[in-house]
């Protein structure tokens, strides 16, 4: 019997001590799609994504930058998303910023070849650029309950500081409980000030990230615009929802706006993955949202997005376990439990 999956692709902060070694632990079978990424990175004067991979020791101060982290992450999840178990129908394809150029190769908008093209080329130009900086904060509680009053409040903050002399904050991507936040350091420190500490963690910056998806990102979104030319992309050969929650339909894709979007509105706007969650789960209503690896760590942030729009009648954490415990809604591929029941 055939299983319907949404296929989501996640961002930056995924690859970390732990999936070192990933792709030569599942992947081992891929040497060819392997080899060809390899071949950019030489080409371009940078280590080998297999070489990274089978790596002996890992630092955080390497392998969180973004011409490092974006390549190996590309790499993985492609990977995983062409290793599914064969009764498995992926019906749309989203992703969680970064994760959104892996969804274009997934959906097949983009070649394996070309998708790590555009993954390595804004990897690295946010990297050689590194325009100010991201933070994490919740607004939902420990029951994943939407606070929708805190979220307008820190949003309202966020506005008001933005406001304020040579300081730049904006919402960066909204992900299901959480809000990300970018913007330079006179912003970020304003923010982290205002608000209280939440569990020894939060608000939390996050290493070796720029301010993604903010209007500080333009002159790397003109550049890359400037690198990567129209004839890369293609029709999708399945629904892809974008980072406003937009279904892009196979057979129906101006593919020109497609790459506007990608590399114009995408890196200078807010990423709603929340709204793309949702929206595919009222769109498509699958039997699984299936999250690639490498790591585990968005699978709270589906399951939040999931609970903030009732799917299913879950309105909280202890239902969604409760679901998921029943009958497994959620699954993800860099859990090895769960990978066993999505991949072949």
């Amino acid at each position: 019997m055939t299983r319907t999956a949404v296929l989501i692709c996640p961002g930056r902060g995924t690859y970390n001590k732990a999936e070192l070694g990933y792709l030569h632990r599942h992947h081992a079978d891929k040497a060819a799609l392997f080899a060809g990424f390899d071949a950019q990175r030489r080409e371009a004067g940078q280590e080998e994504v297999t070489a990274l991979d089978r790596a002996t020791g890992f630092s955080v101060s390497k392998y969180s930058r973004g011409d490092i982290a974006s390549p190996l992450i590309y790499a993985a999840a492609l990977a995983d998303a062409q290793s599914l178990a064969e009764d498995i129908e992926v019906v749309a394809v989203t992703g969680n910023s970064m994760g959104w150029y892996i969804a274009l190769a997934a959906g097949g908008a983009l070649s394996a070849e070309n998708g790590f093209t555009v993954v390595n080329t804004m990897g690295t130009l946010m990297q050689e650029n590194l325009i100010g900086g991201q933070l994490v904060y919740p607004f939902a509680g420990p029951d994943w309950r939407n606070d929708a009053v805190s979220k307008a409040g820190l949003l309202a903050l966020a506005e008001e500081i933005d406001a304020r002399e040579e300081h730049d904050l904006a919402l960066s991507i909204d992900l299901g409980g959480m809000l990300v936040l970018a913007g330079n350091e006179a912003g970020l420190k304003a923010f982290e000030t205002a608000v209280p500490a939440i569990a020894e963690r939060f608000p939390m910056r996050l290493t070796n990230h720029a301010a993604f998806h903010t209007r500080l990102q333009a002159s790397v979104a003109a550049e890359g615009r400037r690198r990567l030319g129209p004839e890369m992309f293609a029709q999708p050969n399945v629904p892809l929802i974008d980072g406003r929650g937009q279904i892009w339909w196979p057979g129906a894709t101006d593919t020109k706006a497609l790459r506007d979007y990608t590399l114009g509105h995408q890196v200078v706007e807010a990423y709603d993955f929340t709204r793309a969650v949702q929206n595919a789960a009222l769109e498509f209503a699958p039997d699984l949202f299936i999250v690639t690896g490498p790591g585990t760590t968005l699978g709270g942030a589906v399951a939040q997005s999931l609970v903030h729009c009732g799917w299913q009648g879950m309105t909280g954490k202890d239902a969604f376990k409760a679901r998921q415990a029943e009958r497994p809604l959620l699954l993800s591929m860099g859990d090895a439990a769960q990978r066993s029941l999505a991949a072949r």
